[in-house]
């Protein structure tokens, strides 16, 4: 018999399954976790306890409920959260909590100070992007300069899915696709780390080794057996970040493909015959070789929901309101009367690259519920999904078609939000498990059980979520108050910053 198991790990949660060899879900698994935010524009997770310490659990689950033969498993490929900086020492210990991809903002002194020292102009020419909160590099001299000691004792710098590669085999290995968040040691033309701005940041040697996504990394370990109940022996695939897998599991494969996945923020990836270079957007290598990544991200989304179910719901478990508030929101009417919420919650990445950026619900009045205020905040995201779309069609890269996936989609009111703000139809997939069904499928890949066309086989199309031209109006107006808010608050926004000390720390 033939299996796969992929494990992916997220912001709040991890999840898995077990394929049999036609794509087929045999198990599943879930694992929850939090995430630490230990002050304003920081956000954290515990290497061993959230992220290995999940694939342990998961694994096991997904072995138990299956009753499969480990030996059976022909490979696991992982993905997570990213891109992350964790500095391990020469043992592969973690020296700290693993710092999160960019909700996380603590680096803007070093962002600001690389972009001056080496020109915005080179970093675009050079990396194909920007420095932002979403690079690691700033983070790593972040470390360096605000806790020596322990950049001292570092010996690898690693993220999310290299970690768990490392945990699982004992070898270091990262995707280019993860790589190229490490701005601004890699180098996209020459697809390799690259020493041209790393001096004052890293020693290269204290990077892993770089692979294609569905490359083999390496081997379960006797000890990594011991743990998690796979046959020693195993291959492991190197993986990449969750988003690339999500958008491998919904069929975003050729040039024109935009994924768009609504988890703890919506990440967007669109696939690109040829390197995109915009300051607004962020750049990867795609996961095979030839083809290539243009990608945006929101700062929140939800994640934001969250936050106002735990405002909102305090005696209830977020998990259980969930469907509640979603009801409620469908019986606030589109505009949520007159409500703009910015969703900058923990500053804003694409296309304002703002860690300063604070949220706001602008409009209130006497008459408005928390149905209200629930839709403006989807809204919100839509406003803000809408601002990606079109930098996206500014830079010559319209999407041909738009694949939804991510536990978002069973929200109708913010599915159908999205696609009413932003015009724009979604297609949705018979199967949303997401990220670790494309790490099975990567899997797959790896051992010659499928090719590329087969996910079209593996997660059909079920239904397409198209725009409602009647609100259209509507929208259009409040889109241009949202556009305006923000420009017209931004310098008091700053003025915030400066004062709780959050993103400027």
């Amino acid at each position: 018999m033939t299996y796969f198991i992929g494990i992916d790990v997220g912001t709040f949660e991890s999840k898995g399954v077990l394929t049999d060899a036609s794509g087929t879900i045999v198990a599943q698994a879930v694992s929850r976790h939090q995430m630490i935010v230990p002050r304003p524009g920081w956000a954290e997770h515990r290497p061993d306890e959230d992220w290995w310490g999940d694939t342990v659990a998961i694994t096991r689950e997904l072995l138990a409920k299956s009753g499969v033969d480990p030996r059976d498993i022909k490979a696991v490929a992982t993905s997570a959260i990213g891109p992350c900086m964790l500095p391990l020492d020469g043992g592969g210990k973690p020296l700290m909590n693993g710092v999160l991809y960019g909700v996380d903002t603590r680096a803007v002194e070093e962002i600001n100070f690389l972009t001056q020292k080496i020109g915005a102009e080179t970093l675009l020419a050079r990396c194909n992007s920007g420095l932002t909160s979403q690079s690691v590099g700033p983070k790593i001299l972040w470390l360096k300069n605000k806790r020596p000691d322990i950049y001292a004792q570092a010996r690898m710098f690693v993220s999310a899915t290299p970690y768990i590669t490392y945990r699982l085999t004992g070898d270091y290995a990262m995707d280019h696709f993860t790589a190229a968040g490490f701005t601004p040691l890699y180098d996209p033309a020459a697809q390799r780390w690259s020493p041209e701005f790393a001096d004052g940041i890293v020693d290269l040697a204290h990077l892993p080794r770089l692979l294609w996504s569905h490359e083999i990394a390496g081997t379960i370990t006797a000890a990594a057996a011991a743990e998690t109940g796979l046959a020693v022996g195993t291959p492991v695939v190197c993986g990449t970040i969750d988003a690339a897998a999500e958008a491998l599991s919904v069929g975003v494969t050729a040039p024109g493909d935009m994924m768009m996945m609504y988890g703890s923020t919506i990440f967007i990836i669109q696939i690109t015959a040829a390197q995109v270079r915009d300051p607004r957007l962020w750049y990867a290598p795609w996961l095979f070789p030839g083809l290539h990544a243009s990608q945006a991200g929101l700062a929140t989304s939800g994640t934001l929901t969250r936050w106002f179910a735990d405002q909102v719901f305090r005696d209830k478990p977020a998990a259980d309101v969930m469907g509640e508030m979603a009801q409620e929101a469908a019986t606030s009417p589109a505009g949520a009367k007159g409500l703009i919420v910015l969703p900058y919650f923990s500053g804003e990445r694409t296309p304002l690259h703002d860690p300063r950026a604070k949220g706001v619900i602008f409009g209130l009045d006497l008459t408005h519920t928390r149905a209200d205020v629930y839709r403006g905040a989807l809204e919100g995201i839509g406003y803000a999904v809408r601002h990606i779309v079109e930098t996206f069609e500014a830079v010559g890269h319209a999407p041909n078609r738009i694949v939804a996936v991510g536990g978002g989609t069973r929200n109708g009111a913010w599915l159908g939000a999205v696609s009413d703000i932003s015009g724009q139809p979604q297609v949705l997939r018979q199967v949303t498990t997401g990220a670790s069904l494309g790490d099975t499928f990567l899997a797959a890949l790896a051992t010659g059980h499928a090719t590329l066309t087969d996910i079209e086989i593996w997660n059909k199309a079920a239904r397409i979520q198209h725009p409602d031209k009647a609100v259209k109006a509507l929208y259009d107006h409040q889109y241009a108050v949202y556009r305006a808010l923000y420009t017209q608050t931004k310098h008091l926004m700053a003025t915030l910053s400066e004062v709780d000390g959050g993103a400027a720390l």
